[in-house]
């Protein structure tokens, strides 16, 4: 009974949709938004829930071994239930977020460059090709979502704290988002699905791998003078524990590992932080 509560949890996108309302969160205490719009939190809840539900249930489950891909062949109804309720639940948060409708139709657009190459119709196939791929697009839709767009909405100045957290954002996520990628290669290249990825070599790769954690550390350090010792600490936590699991995450291929564990490093920092609030 635990394990297939645990399963509902993580392989129904309720995990990813809570920690992407922490880092919202994270942001707003980071850039001292005081008139935070709650609306905007129940936005993001039901968008992530109805995007990432589209996109599983899209995803074929064909040859596969992957529990995610499985669970998700058993649970085809679920997933579509929870994505359309999702779709009506963001559909009524944009409507009250209305004024802000240009920032949020970016959001949008993001999204929807992630999934569709998974759509079969021709006007999208087109999309597998692009070079750059589902990680830039993935990682883009999770920093716009949660450090640019809370931003927007309550109109903060440009600050060198808001382009340090989204460029320290920028580079953790898409470092995680390379592991998964790199886990799924082979089966994206059997999709037709390029990304840098399936387009590089192993050597390439690496660097490219290496370049992203050093640039996360860079920018977290930048923060310094703005956060203090303590709060740069937590942003440099899931970055050194994802390098710690590097070498674990090239080798194994657990769903529980990377959808628990790995996508956890996105939010860790955000967890941390709200911990240390509540103790101060």
């Amino acid at each position: 009974m635990f394990r297939g509560l645990f399963n509902f949890i993580i392989f129904s996108s309720l995990y990813v949709a809570c920690f992407a309302i922490l880092m919202i969160w994270q942001t707003n205490t980071l850039l001292h938004i005081r008139d935070i719009n709650e609306t905007y939190y129940f936005f993001v809840f039901c968008s992530t829930i109805c995007s990432y539900n589209f996109h599983w249930y899209l995803t074929p489950a064909d040859y596969s071994t992957s529990e995610r891909i499985l669970w998700g062949a058993r649970h085809k109804t679920l997933q579509i239930v929870l994505a359309v309720v999702g779709s009506l639940g963001a559909a009524y948060g944009f409507w009250l977020l209305r004024a802000h409708w240009l920032p949020l139709s970016g959001a949008a657009v993001l999204t929807f460059l992630y999934t569709a190459p998974k759509l079969p119709q021709k006007a999208f196939i087109w999309l597998r090709k692009i070079a750059v791929g589902k990680p830039v697009f993935l990682t883009a839709v999770w920093v716009y979502v949660t450090t640019l767009l809370p931003a927007f909405i309550e109109k903060q100045p440009y600050s060198n704290t808001l382009l340090f957290l989204t460029l320290y954002r920028f580079f953790q996520v898409y470092t995680i988002c390379f592991l998964f990628d790199y886990r799924d290669r082979e089966s994206d290249k059997k999709e037709g699905i390029r990304s840098l990825i399936t387009y590089l070599g192993t050597h390439h790769l690496k660097k490219l791998y290496i370049t992203g954690l050093v640039l996360a550390m860079v920018f977290a350090l930048a923060l310094y003078p703005a956060l203090g010792w303590l709060l740069t600490l937590t942003l440099l936590v899931p970055v050194l524990i994802t390098a710690l699991l590097t070498r674990y995450a090239m080798r194994n291929r657990s769903d529980l590992f990377y959808y628990f564990v790995l996508d956890g490093m996105v939010m860790l920092s955000s967890l941390l932080h709200i911990i240390i609030a509540a103790l101060s």
